[in-house]
């Protein structure tokens, strides 16, 4: 009953002053028919109120999305079939289905009558243009009188997530010079300059056994070696993405990071295609590893579908050096494919994606020329700054091994991708 007087309407609060105001002024002047239409004013409300609060409905609702999965730009369709399983009939009932703004306007739904054993379908359609994981629901009933001067509301907790995915390109088939070597510890190894004892080591990582420690390479090098574990030989890739801030221009699906995102999904799902046991980082579930200390989850290949909702929830984070978000990542075999999809590097940078790439590793950069996504007073002032940021970034990629590819605004993935390939010999 307090619920429902507290949801009084505008009208409903009227007639309560009205009822008010006259049963005042007809005892000042003696009026008893005023009287009894300021009380009739005045109870009208309170008895909307009582049969308001009164009313029990056993409304049921369920929901379903179809496809609960789309790329963007796509429309899903939402299914409400929505039944009364109780005896009692109700008045005027308005639905409301909470989904974000991005999915389009929330839909409503006007019910004049609901009776014992009602049931109704209805349906909505949704898309956004935007990637990302959405909650749909879940839904708001409102209970109306018939003369509109009290609502009451209640929320259903029920709801459903539809995954929105970034655009996904048919990649050509290339050879990156990496599909023939394997990634496990006995994969085949260059040994005739470093010698067979070189070749059986690698540097120690923290969580290695340190009765693995290979006590004359430790001398030798000045640092902690340890042997290499056997493992079963299988192709392994090792994709980053660099959702820096800093690193991008641009705003919305027209974005540099937009295009960034787009490219690691297509070029993640080619290489789980292909057999390659593909990681990823730069995600979500790499800033929760550093955030929560643990590295367990980084390196675990993702299937299609993981692949998917990790570059659908990719965010910008505002991280300046690369460094934390290729550290978290302690392969325990190493990859002999590396892809990287950059912005504009500083030396340190650098430095650490050629620490992050074993020697043995094949290594392949998207640099993506930021100076082309920004426009306006943005291009002008910084367009000069980062061009030249970019320019030195892909110099330094080059001298250090990594193939690149310099993306700009409009460039089609497929077409930068079959440029990666090679035509003879390995890459340099």
């Amino acid at each position: 009953m307090r619920q429902a007087l507290r949801g009084l309407t505008t009208r409903g609060r009227a007639f309560v002053a009205a009822g008010i105001t006259a049963s005042l002024c007809a005892l000042l002047l003696g009026q008893k028919d005023l009287l009894r239409v300021g009380i009739l004013l005045a109870a009208l409300p309170v008895v909307a109120a009582l049969v308001v609060g009164r009313t029990r409905l056993r409304l049921q609702v369920r929901r379903s999305l179809s496809p609960d999965q789309v790329p963007v730009g796509v429309q899903a369709n939402v299914e409400l079939t929505l039944s009364n399983e109780g005896r009692m009939p109700a008045g005027l009932l308005l639905l409301e289905d909470r989904i974000p703004y991005v999915l389009g306007h929330r839909p409503r739904f006007v019910v004049d009558r609901v009776s014992p054993n009602w049931r109704r379908t209805v349906t909505y359609p949704v898309k956004s243009d935007v990637r990302g994981l959405f909650q749909v629901g879940p839904l708001m009933l409102t209970v109306a009188d018939p003369f509109g001067l009290v609502e009451t509301s209640r929320t259903f907790t029920r709801s459903h997530h539809l995954l929105v995915t970034p655009r996904v390109h048919r990649l050509p088939e290339i050879r990156l010079g990496a599909d023939r070597a394997g990634s496990g510890e006995n994969r085949p190894r260059a040994i005739s300059s470093a010698g067979e004892e070189d070749a059986t080591v690698r540097e120690y990582r923290d969580g290695d056994d340190l009765r693995r420690v290979h006590w004359r390479s430790t001398a030798r090098r000045g640092e902690l070696m340890v042997r290499r574990e056997e493992q079963p030989w299988q192709s392994r890739c090792a994709l980053f993405l660099d959702a820096r801030t800093i690193s991008h221009h641009g705003h919305g699906p027209s974005s540099s990071l937009e295009w960034a995102v787009s490219a690691a999904a297509s070029i993640g799902i080619d290489r789980v295609r292909r057999g390659y046991a593909t990681t990823m980082l730069g995600g979500p579930t790499t800033i929760s590893a550093i955030n929560h200390r643990s590295s367990a989850a980084v390196h675990q290949p993702l299937t299609q579908q993981q692949l998917l909702t990790e570059c659908a929830t990719v965010e910008e984070h505002r991280y300046a050096e690369l460094s934390p978000l290729l550290t978290v990542d302690r392969h325990a075999q190493e990859p002999s494919l590396v892809i990287a999809i950059l912005g504009a590097c500083s030396s340190d940078d650098v430095t650490s994606l050629n620490r992050w790439r074993t020697s043995q590793a094949t290594g392949v950069v998207l640099l993506l020329d930021a100076a082309s996504w920004a426009v306006g007073a943005e291009a002008t002032e910084k367009a000069a700054r980062l061009t030249a940021t970019t320019d030195a970034t892909e110099h330094e990629l080059r001298r250090n091994g990594w193939r690149v590819a310099r993306v700009r605004r409009g460039d089609h993935l497929p077409t930068v991708w079959s440029g990666l390939g090679l035509r003879s010999g390995r890459i340099a």
